[in-house]
C-alpha cells in the first residue's frame, strides 16, 4: 500500500476509533461505579438478610444510544460524523442548541494525528496496529484519569498482557526486557507510593499508576524507563503545579496518569533516540 494512502487511511480511521474513545471514556467510569454500587449493596443485603436489590437497566458501551445530556435527544448517525458533525452544528446541540463540548473533536482529531504519525512512522503491519491499539488505550486512561482521577483494570490490564505478547517476537524490545519491564515498572512506583505513605501518612498516588506503568515496561523494556520516568515526572510536576497555582490549591491532587501515558508515546516515536542520549 503506498505509504501516502496508508497515512491518509490511518487518519480517517483514527477519526472513527477517536469517535468511539469518547464513548468510552464518558461511559466506563460510570458502568464501573454502576457495578460497584449494586454489589455493595447486594452484599450488605445479603449480610442483613433483606432483599436483594434488582437487576440494573442496561448501561454498556452500545445501550442505550447516545444522547444530548441537555434534553435528551437521542444523537443520530448523522450527527456523529468525527469532527465534520462538530463544525456543521457549530458545537451545539440539533434540538436544544446547548454547547457541546470541544474535547469530543479534540479527542477524535488526537486519535486520527497519532493514527498517521504512527502510520508514518512505521508503515503498514504489525508494528503500525499494536502501536495504535497503545495509543488508544493511553488516549482512554489518560481522560478518564482527567475526569475520574482512575485508570481501569479493564484497560491496564489487558494492556500489559497485550505488550507481553507483542513482545513475543521482538516487537518493540525482546521478551526478557518486557518481563523486568513491568516488574520494575510496577515496583518502582509501588515503592515511592509507601516510601511517600510513611513519610507523610497520606498516599501519592493510585494503585493504578503502578499499573500503567508496568505496562509501558513490558511494551518498551526497562531500559526505556529511565527516560519515560523523566518525562511523565517533569511534565507533570510543571504542569501540575501551574494548575494547582491558577487554583490556589497547592494541597490539591492531580492525576499522575496522563504525564505517564504522555511518556508513553513521547517512547514510541522517539524512544530509541532517548535510550541512546541518557546510556
Amino acid at each position: 500500500m503506498p505509504t501516502t494512502l496508508f497515512i491518509f487511511i490511518a487518519f480517517l480511521f483514527g477519526l472513527v476509533v477517536g469517535s468511539f474513545l469518547n464513548v468510552v471514556i464518558h461511559r466506563l467510569p460510570r458502568i464501573l461505579e454502576r457495578e460497584w454500587e449494586f454489589e455493595l449493596a447486594s452484599h450488605i443485603a445479603e449480610k442483613s438478610g433483606q432483599e436483594p436489590p434488582s437487576a440494573l437497566a442496561p448501561y454498556t458501551l452500545s445501550a442505550p444510544r447516545s444522547a444530548c445530556p441537555c434534553c435528551g435527544n437521542q444523537i443520530t448517525a448523522l450527527h456523529n460524523i468525527p469532527l465534520i458533525s462538530y463544525v456543521c452544528l457549530s458545537g451545539k446541540c440539533a434540538a436544544c442548541k446547548a454547547p457541546i463540548s470541544a474535547r469530543y473533536p479534540l479527542v477524535e482529531a488526537l486519535t486520527g494525528l497519532l493514527a498517521a504519525a504512527i502510520a508514518w512512522k512505521f508503515g503498514f503491519g504489525l508494528q503500525a496496529f499494536a502501536s495504535f491499539f497503545l495509543v488508544a488505550s493511553l488516549i482512554t486512561l489518560t481522560f478518564i484519569d482527567l475526569d475520574a482521577m482512575l485508570l481501569p483494570d479493564d484497560i491496564t490490564l489487558p494492556l500489559l498482557w497485550a505488550g507481553l505478547l507483542f513482545n513475543l517476537q521482538g516487537g518493540f524490545t525482546d521478551l526478557q526486557s518486557a518481563v523486568i519491564g513491568a516488574v520494575v515498572g510496577y515496583g518502582l512506583l509501588w515503592t515511592a507510593y509507601w516510601l511517600f505513605k510513611l513519610a507523610t501518612g497520606k498516599e501519592g498516588m493510585g494503585y493504578g499508576d503502578f499499573k500503567l506503568l508496568a505496562a509501558l515496561g513490558a511494551w518498551f523494556g526497562w531500559q526505556a524507563l529511565p527516560p519515560l520516568l523523566v518525562i511523565s515526572g517533569v511534565t507533570g510536576s510543571i504542569i501540575g503545579f501551574a494548575l494547582m497555582t491558577a487554583k490556589n490549591n497547592l494541597s490539591g491532587k492531580i492525576s499522575f496518569g496522563p504525564y505517564l501515558a504522555l511518556g508513553g508515546i513521547v517512547t514510541l516515536f522517539f524512544g530509541s533516540a532517548l535510550s541512546r542520549l541518557y546510556i
